[in-house]
């Protein structure tokens, strides 16, 4: 290695930020924030159950990044061809054993904030963090990788949105409604929506690899509608709840976030693919937060 290499190569401490994917975070952060915005406006909101809750979330979305970057590359996805940001398995900057211990560590402390939970909400949340973990660890690995075979926008949706808000909702609540499932759904199909530029990014190579996504299925430009539908349905929801009595700010919420959401629209439809879909993949990431916060605020703060 030459010296200008190794002066270039990232220390052990970026090593570990870049396999903990910080921008990835506010995926974690949104379900939360709806969730206890309901339990705000159900005069149920808990402290301590909330902080347990983001914690355990940004844990879990930690230690699942960890097991995708060692995964897809023990798998072969994720080579010198790779077009999204660099992993760091993929540059030999951390060994998979290590980056399977950081993964047992993470899951390990959102296992912790589990057992807090699970004394304040008994054994639906057991069931709920195995499940999650499991989930995350099988999205890459294992010999049946849910990831490979088109059913990861499935399993976001599932757990990073439905499961995410109401378990948040029920560890405050001791219940749950069909309206923090109604709730649910829009934070669902945006943090979806991060997977779905992700998996539009990488059609090519992950044909190659053998990676079935749901990309890989529906083709570049059924992706790209799949987007724009996913969008429409959280856009849907708020203004939905708005008509119903629900949630009376609602359509504001919905129309911010509209606007907020219109130049990531332009760009996936409009055909921007390859590297150039990093900074749109980034942008869908801050716009599910947002569009979590404005709705939280509409759950929460009504006239």
């Amino acid at each position: 290695m030459t010296a200008a290499a190794a002066a270039s190569r990232p220390g052990r401490l970026q090593a570990w930020r870049m396999a903990a994917r910080p921008p990835t975070l506010p995926a974690a952060a949104a379900p939360v924030a709806v969730g206890t915005a309901l339990a705000i406006r159900d005069d149920a909101f808990a402290l301590l159950p909330a902080l347990a809750a983001l914690f355990g979330a940004l844990c879990l979305q930690v230690g699942a990044n960890f097991a995708n970057d060692v995964f897809d590359h023990e798998k072969g996805a994720d080579t010198a061809e790779r077009l999204g940001p660099p992993r760091a398995s993929q540059l030999g900057l951390l060994t998979p054993r290590e980056l399977k211990s950081g993964m047992a560590a993470a899951f390990g402390l959102a296992m912790l904030a589990g057992l807090y939970l699970a004394w304040v909400g008994g054994w639906p949340i057991v069931a709920i963090g195995l499940a999650s973990i499991a989930a995350a660890v099988i999205y890459t690995g294992g010999p049946w990788p849910i990831g490979y075979h088109a059913l990861g926008d499935l399993f976001t949706f599932v757990f990073f949105g439905l499961v995410a808000v109401m378990g948040t909702y029920y560890v405050q609540a001791g219940a749950v409604t069909w309206f923090s499932f109604a709730a649910a759904v829009p934070v669902g199909a945006t943090v979806t929506m991060i997977l779905v530029v992700n998996n539009l990014r990488d059609i090519p190579t992950d044909r190659r690899a053998g990676k079935t996504t749901l990309g890989v299925v529906l083709g570049e430009r059924g992706t790209r509608w799949w987007f724009a539908a996913l969008l429409a349905l959280a856009l849907a929801v708020p203004a939905g709840a708005t008509v119903t009595g629900a949630a009376p700010l609602g359509a504001v919420a919905a129309a911010a976030a509209g606007v907020l959401a219109w130049p990531l629209l332009r760009q996936v439809l409009g055909g921007t693919g390859g590297r150039a879909l990093n900074p749109v993949l980034k942008g869908t990431a801050r716009f599910a937060l947002w569009h979590a916060l404005l709705w939280a605020a509409a759950l929460a703060f009504q006239p």
